[in-house]
């Protein structure tokens, strides 16, 4: 279920770092849209990072916020992935991952100053990205005769619908993607032409 028309993510993958007593840690924020390119992120910052302790991350995905995951790589429970991902709530964004690699340096830093290390590393990266509103679509498909190609073309062009494809053949067939914003009018308008067929897609 979605609850609003759009969501925020970044827009540039970026770096940030956080350094006390000793160890250095190297956040690490990436725009994602599926887990495969989370798999390979993670796995390209352990190669980078071969002596590194650990890498811990978090990662948000989907419009509707509802998929997401902390991972503290050995670190004390709740005091690597918990506050990157508290990082990622505050900014309110999805479709990112932040990991932070640390190095030790040789001084304990207990579970406050471990806390504040990976959230203050995880905000630097963020600090450095630039955050973009990306606007959730419905995606629908059209049937319909000629008789109704002026009025359903009309009512694509009003709720500034996007055609993805269209074919002819005995009749007309139409994908087109629409902002979640418009989707109710747009909706609304196609039902008045009952030669019309409009079925819903998919969430994009």
């Amino acid at each position: 279920m979605l609850f609003s028309n759009s969501y925020l993510t970044i827009k540039n993958n970026s770096e940030g770092i956080y350094k006390e007593k000793g160890s250095k840690f190297l956040a690490y924020a990436f725009k994602v849209s599926n887990e495969n390119q989370i798999k390979e992120y993670l796995q390209e910052l352990k190669k980078m990072h071969p002596s590194a302790k650990h890498v811990c991350y978090a990662y948000r995905l989907g419009a509707d916020k509802q998929q997401y995951r902390i991972n503290d790589d050995g670190e004390p429970s709740g005091t690597a992935g918990k506050p990157i991902f508290a990082v990622i709530q505050s900014n309110d964004l999805s479709n990112v991952l932040i990991a932070v690699v640390r190095y030790f340096g040789g001084t304990l830093l207990g579970i406050g100053g471990l806390i504040q290390a990976y959230k203050g590393a995880a905000a630097d990266a963020i600090a450095q990205s630039i955050i973009e509103e990306i606007f959730i679509y419905f995606q629908y498909k059209l049937i319909f005769t000629v008789d109704d190609v002026s009025q359903v073309m009309k009512t694509c062009k009003d709720v500034d619908a996007e055609i993805i494809q269209q074919d002819y053949d005995t009749e007309y067939c139409m994908i087109v993607n629409v902002k979640k914003i418009n989707s109710d009018k747009f909706e609304e308008k196609i039902k008045l032409f009952y030669n019309v067929k409009l079925s819903y897609l998919k969430t994009i």
